[in-house]
């Protein structure tokens, strides 16, 4: 990968190859070069970066990679109609820096070492879409939150950046979930309205994930064209990857977008032992097999055509080691607590589909009990009010997949690990602390 000053997102010394870190202003400006203006966005037309922003082809790299123009279009043509019918107040930006997947510390990584490249893109994103106000939210107790704090009372900004500290809850990094909270201190998905057309208070709302704001702050500088030549042309840029599990380094690596995963993995040191399948996404992505995806170019439609998600861009090398069914069964049962607790396929269903796992991650399950969780992942699918449901089967269906082997050996009272330990062991899926299921309904500022 190039190293030269202003191409990367994590400074990376030339002379070194070791990542910088950049959290005085005055280093900022000296390594990333000044920002640009580029004007505001008035009379409900962008500002000129936003046409750079679409040249360079940029997608948000919080889950579901969508195209960030068209998101910012969407904020900006919903603040002109409802200045139209004389019911709307000017739009506003919350970059998204929760970071709810437990095996994803992207943003973390990025915010510790270059955060003036992030809160830059507040500033230049706000103004593209012509908001006034911009949020940052991490979640309660962050380890970054000093430090991003410290940044924003280095500036002296046209748009007032504020920092937010929402509940530490998985939904509650859903974009309404967090402009809802922004608003009224409920960290719940919003089951009818998108936050582009009524979001924190009402108001139109862009919400972009940290990483796509640092994108989009370089883009500002160096124009479109020189994003959109990198990487993959259907999906630009590069992109930072959590890497976990059985590989020699793990940690975050930033590649071009459509790098092979073997690649990503040998950048990582190389698999450090056998591996069956990989996960890929995190807990609302799906397991693939290892023969299948090695080979397969990081980038969201690559990936998916092989059953594969890179969501917020998360890359775990299961060891063979550990027990697949105990792991699927643990995070199961910890996504069924970080519900929202609104609908019944998350309060009833993703407990009960926890409790079958549990009985398959055992040695006294039956095909009865394999029967109705597959029943039981059918009726959630689809019937939730939010996506959360929807990436349990998922993450749950894709690796009963992955690992028919083991699943049929569990059958038989046998499992293929040879290291199950109690201990979340090296090389396991990393789980905080979980809730008590079901989960009870939300209140004020939902814990």
């Amino acid at each position: 990968m190039a190293t030269r000053v202003g191409v990367r997102l994590i400074p990376v010394d030339r002379e070194t190859g070791q990542a910088r870190v950049l959290s005085d202003l005055g280093a900022h400006v000296a390594w990333y070069g000044p920002m640009p203006r580029w004007g505001k966005a008035r009379d409900a037309k962008p500002a000129a970066l936003l046409e750079e922003i679409e040249r360079s082809g940029l997608r948000g790299r919080g889950g579901g990679w969508f195209p960030t123009a068209r998101k910012m279009r969407a904020v900006i043509a919903s603040a002109a109609e409802r200045s139209s019918m004389s019911s709307g107040r000017k739009p506003v930006l919350i970059a998204n820096a929760m970071e709810g997947e437990p095996a994803s510390t992207k943003d973390a990584v990025l915010l510790s070492h270059a955060p003036h490249l992030v809160l830059d893109g507040m500033v230049a994103a706000a103004a593209a879409v012509g908001a006034k106000e911009a949020y940052i939210a991490l979640h309660r107790g962050s380890a970054v939150i000093a430090v991003v704090d410290a940044a924003i009372a280095q500036r002296k900004d046209p748009v007032k950046i504020r920092l937010i500290t929402p509940p530490a809850r998985y939904v509650a990094s859903e974009e309404s979930a967090l402009a809802h909270w922004a608003g009224n201190g409920l960290a719940v998905p919003v089951f009818d309205e998108r936050p582009f057309e009524h979001g924190m208070n009402g108001r139109p709302t862009l919400v972009q994930n940290a990483e796509t704001l640092a994108h989009l702050a370089l883009i500002a500088r160096h124009g479109g064209q020189w994003f959109a030549d990198r990487g993959d042309p259907q999906a630009p840029g590069t992109t930072l990857v959590s890497v976990g599990g059985s590989v020699a380094y793990p940690g975050v690596i930033e590649v071009p977008t459509g790098t092979p995963v073997d690649e990503i993995l040998r950048l990582c040191g190389g698999l450090t032992g056998p591996v069956d399948a990989l996960l890929t996404g995190g807990y609302g992505g799906a397991w693939v097999r290892r023969d299948e995806l090695l080979a397969v170019p990081w980038s969201p439609e690559p990936v998916s055509a092989v059953g594969g998600v890179i969501g917020a861009g998360i890359l775990w090398a299961l060891s063979s080691q550990i027990c697949p069914m105990d792991e699927i069964a643990s995070v199961a049962h910890w996504m069924a607590g970080e519900s929202a607790g609104q609908c019944g396929p998350c309060r009833f269903g993703l407990p009960s589909v926890a409790d079958d796992l549990a009985l398959l991650a055992g040695d006294r399950v039956t095909s009865e009990d394999t029967a109705r969780l597959k029943r039981r992942l059918g009726l959630v699918i689809n019937r939730g009010a939010c996506k959360h449901p929807d990436g349990v089967v998922r993450f749950v269906s894709t690796g009963l997949h992955a690992f028919a082997p083991e699943v049929a050996m569990h059958l038989n009272g046998r499992c293929g690990a040879t290291a199950i330990t109690s201990p979340r062991q090296q090389g396991r899926l990393p789980l905080p602390a979980g809730r008590e299921i079901p989960v009870k309904a939300p209140g004020k500022d939902f814990q």
